[in-house]
């Protein structure tokens, strides 16, 4: 059980490193200049909100929500990609 245990958390570390260089950069001066994102663009920023919250400590540049967005269709999917993260941690859990 224990190793079945470790070799989930070494997929989901290894995955997450792998999407790590999938996390949104733009300055905030240039978002203006690009088209308001929406509701799925809100689902993966919530999906890989750690991941941004971590750059965004060493780079100020990466901000962990996405000052360009349609409203509230993206906090919508923003939260639902939040969600998306605890339901994966709380089954983690119960492994």
């Amino acid at each position: 059980m224990i190793q079945h245990r470790s070799k989930i958390i070494l997929c989901l570390v290894v995955l997450t490193l792998l999407l790590t260089g999938c996390a949104d950069h733009i300055a905030f001066a240039d978002a203006a200049a690009y088209g308001k994102v929406g509701f799925w663009f809100g689902v993966w920023h919530g999906a890989i909100l750690p991941i941004a919250w971590l750059m965004s400590i060493f780079n100020p540049d990466v901000a962990i929500y996405a000052i360009y967005n349609d409203g509230v269709w993206y906090d919508s999917g923003y939260m639902i990609g939040v969600g998306s993260l605890i339901l994966a941690a709380m089954s983690l859990n119960s492994l």
